[in-house]
């Protein structure tokens, strides 16, 4: 009689139920797996015999055939090594059936029976739970993903013996996650980095502030050496703690595409710094297996690219679409998959090739012509542009600002707190709404949600017509303003909020953008 053992794999970053069914013929021997597995599946069948036989188990005689049900799913990867060892040897009555029907089963197996950690348990477990399943059989190796979750008990093993023990003769305790989120007081970005070692920058420091609390798209720019790759890399510091939605959601992630470094939790928020030679694949995801890309690793993130015009530019226009949607659909003869992609865009650049164009320096004068800068900045296409809330010039420091002591410096940790409360007061307005930051506005909602007194239409109006700015560039004024008065307590947006938005929306040459 064929022998049924519930297991899991996944698409994107979901969970999808599977059920490996076996049964073997008398015949002659052979081992068949049908159901849509790939290749790695396939190769199964050789790693479940040498585990079985390394184990002190006979393999059975005759014709094997494990079917992976749904048969109209692709299945992949290895963690299926294991449901199909154990039907197996239920088929020999080496485990009672009964015992199999409450257990979820993953794993991948080793020659010698060892369990190796897999990707993808978390988001298994989190469908195997809608679906009334709440014991889990599963490598000791992915023990820590499943701390975020209760209600599950868990029994994380080592090798094959452990699991036809426990099958046996019950002789285990489950492990029982109490879900508590315990996210560590201060994150690593605030134990390595911090802006209390940056010396001067005390508006592209202001800008980042900015741009953190209202979750901002941002570009540095200025000449070669004055330290955009350093504030830059300080941005994660003044960012909060994911909180647990956020933290379960960058976690699996994390977990599908196998980046979890000791599978560990993902407490600090992402910070994805690619080389400017990636490719479109590499930016948003594809390939043959539809993987995930740096904008779906860095969501809940920052998404850093350093030098941005020396990416090409058909890997920049890729980024239109999940800047504006927050998501991205990847294609393929296979089938669809759509991946969540909601991240900070922080960029720094040169204003030209040799980088010394805004140079006031008579030793660093720019080589450029007119033509090649224009070419230059051209890889930053209009729809781009349109798509950045604040351009900050970063200067090159006065003599006097480079012997300024950490003490002088405002910390990370402060400036984090103010962000924190611009970032609550954004949650208490958007409640109950779609809408998490001020960036995330459009303008049905900024006209809805945002109080502008009569003073400050006057002066928005004029410089909408002074400047001749797009609707979507009025747009931006208006949210980048609505989140300085956040981070000042302000109720309602002063002129003062918009003078100051107005100098982040200026980029070379002064040119508001």
């Amino acid at each position: 009689m064929p022998v049924k053992i519930k297991s899991a794999t996944f698409r994107g970053i979901d969970g999808i139920m599977i059920e490996v069914e076996a049964d073997v013929r008398k015949s002659l021997p052979a081992f068949h797996i049908v159901g849509l597995p790939d290749a790695s599946i396939k190769e199964a069948k050789e790693r479940v015999r040498s585990a079985i036989i390394n184990s002190g188990y006979k393999f059975p005689l005759g014709k094997i055939i494990i079917n992976l049900a749904p048969s109209n799913i692709k299945k992949e990867g290895t963690l299926l090594d294991l449901p199909i060892a154990i039907s197996i040897l239920a088929l020999e009555d080496v485990i009672p059936v009964e015992r199999l029907e409450k257990f979820l089963i993953l794993g991948e197996l080793a020659l010698n029976g060892d369990i190796r950690a897999v990707n993808g348990i978390l988001p298994i477990i989190i469908e195997a739970q809608k679906n009334g399943i709440d014991d889990f059989i599963i490598p000791y190796e992915n023990l820590n993903e499943c701390t975020l979750l209760k209600g599950i008990k868990v029994y994380p093993l080592s090798n094959l013996k452990e699991v036809i023990s426990l099958l046996i003769f019950n002789d285990m305790m489950a492990v029982e996650p109490n879900g508590k989120y315990n996210p560590n007081i201060e994150n690593s970005y605030e134990r390595d980095l911090d802006f209390n070692e940056v010396a001067g920058h005390e508006s592209n420091k202001r800008a980042l502030e900015i741009a953190a609390a209202g979750n901002h798209h941002t570009v540095l720019f200025g000449e070669p050496g004055t330290g955009k790759t350093m504030l830059a890399n300080r941005m994660c510091s003044i960012l909060p703690t994911l909180t647990y939605e956020e933290a379960l959601e960058t976690t699996k992630i994390y977990s599908v595409s196998g980046h979890l470094k000791s599978n560990k939790l993902i407490y600090d928020r992402p910070f994805r710094n690619p080389h400017h030679t990636a490719t479109t694949s590499a930016i948003i995801g594809g390939g043959k297996d539809l993987n995930m890309g740096e904008i779906t690793l860095a969501h809940n993130g920052v998404l850093y690219l350093d030098e941005i015009l020396e990416f090409k530019k058909d890997v920049l226009e890729v980024l239109r679409q999940p800047l504006e949607d927050k998501f991205i659909t990847l294609s393929r003869a296979n089938g669809n998959i759509k991946y969540p992609s909601k991240f900070l865009l922080l960029a720094s650049m040169n204003p030209c090739k040799c980088g010394y164009y805004l140079s006031s320096d008579r030793n660093k004068q720019c080589t450029c012509t007119y033509k090649e800068r224009k070419n230059y900045l051209s890889k930053l296409s209009g729809p781009i542009l349109d798509r950045i809330d604040i351009f900050s010039y970063v200067p090159p420091l006065k003599s006097y600002e480079l012997n300024s002591s950490k003490e002088n410096n405002e910390s990370s940790k402060a400036i984090k707190s103010r962000v924190e409360i611009a970032r609550f007061i954004q949650a208490e307005r958007y409640k109950g709404l779609n809408l998490r930051y001020n960036s995330d506005l459009n303008h049905a909602e900024i006209l809805e949600l945002i109080y502008l007194s009569s003073d400050v239409r006057d002066m928005l109006q004029i410089i909408y017509d002074k400047y001749s700015l797009t609707t979507r560039s009025y747009d931006k004024l208006i949210k980048l303003s609505r989140t300085i008065a956040d981070l000042k307590e302000e109720k309602e947006i002063k002129k003062e909020h918009i003078c100051e938005a107005m100098q982040y929306r200026k980029f070379i040459n002064n040119e508001v953008i």
